[in-house]
């Protein structure tokens, strides 16, 4: 096991020892990566953005940022010119994963490396990093299943509030969850897609609680939207039904600390995800060995362990050991 909690100040050569990379792997200087982002619209995304900017200015090299503002074709556009610039490294936070394939073919073809983030695609990159959304789903199901246990509550009829339609982050956490909840007497309402926005999932969740008064956990892919849900509940005096959410927004954890009505999430630090991500593209540039799933881990947020995790920025930090190769 290795550790990675040190970031950005030694945090470069703490994550390549991590990784099992050389020490040319942190050396280079004036590297140009292009980071080409599904959207700015969620918190996290902003702040993977900032992570993975901090870190290239850390080492002296350049990020050149675009947000696809969620348009597929926009995306594909953003990555050609970043091609055409030549960027030594493509980083990409793919809106589709099938439909940016054409544009992966095309830096292929240009010999400039792919580093896929959060998001993942099937063919045409060099390495992934990220986390098991799988995982993160299924962490925050079994803690509601507690939580309705330890309530006494069953056959409970649980609203999810989804993320992207056709997203493989949204597929993964809804599937994940649905295992959790599996055998349990509780049932699923798969409510529509809010697009990770809080906003999206205020008026998602009007809606929904007028047609399922009967509702008692809602479940959303991200904590943002979550709390989105949260806020209609308690404005309508729903303080009988439970929320959880995915990504450990700090908001969320203290919700949890205060003892009010929201019951878990699931870590996911993105400062921390945009760091590790150009060390990643760093050692391919520089020719080192690169794992092709790097696994940033994750853990489930409770009120019993809430007060473990520091929560000082906007989401929990958790840079946790992780493997090598």
């Amino acid at each position: 096991m290795l550790n990675r909690r040190t970031v950005l100040s030694g945090g470069a050569a703490v994550v390549a020892v991590a990784l099992g990379l050389g020490s040319t792997s942190v050396e280079a200087k004036g590297l140009r990566f292009g980071f080409s982002q599904v959207t700015l619209q969620s918190p996290f995304y902003v702040q993977l953005r900032d992570g993975a900017a901090a870190a290239a200015a850390a080492d002296g090299d350049e990020l050149i940022f675009l947000d696809a503002n969620g348009d597929v074709t926009k995306q594909n556009n953003d990555i050609q010119d970043l091609i055409t610039q030549k960027v030594d490294v493509l980083i990409i936070n793919p809106a589709n994963a099938d439909a940016v394939i054409p544009s992966l073919e095309a830096a292929e073809a240009a010999g400039i490396p792919v580093v896929t983030v959060d998001r993942s695609v099937k063919e045409k990159f060099a390495a992934h990093v990220g986390r098991d959304n799988k995982t993160m789903g299924r962490l925050v199901g079994e803690a509601v299943v507690a939580a309705l246990t330890a309530a006494g509550k069953s056959g409970a009829k649980i609203i999810e509030i989804q993320g992207d339609a056709g997203g493989a982050v949204m597929m993964d956490r809804r599937d994940g969850f649905h295992a959790a909840i599996e055998g349990s007497g509780n049932t699923i309402v798969e409510g529509p897609y809010a697009e990770y926005v809080r906003a999206n999932a205020v008026t998602a969740m009007q809606d929904l609680l007028q047609a399922n008064s009967d509702v008692a956990v809602v479940y959303a892919h991200n904590d943002d939207m979550a709390l989105g849900a949260l806020q209609v509940l308690k404005e309508a005096g729903r303080d009988d039904v439970v929320v959880a959410g995915v990504d450990g927004l700090s908001e969320a954890l203290e919700g949890m600390a205060s003892g009010g009505n929201y019951v878990a999430t699931s870590l996911n630090d993105p400062k921390y995800l945009g760091d590790v991500t150009i060390q990643v593209a760093r050692a391919l540039k520089a020719g080192e060995a690169v794992p092709k799933f790097v696994d940033a881990g994750t853990a489930a947020v409770t009120k019993a362990n809430v007060g473990d995790f520091k929560r000082d920025g906007l989401f929990a930090e958790y840079r946790p050991e992780i493997l090598g190769q």
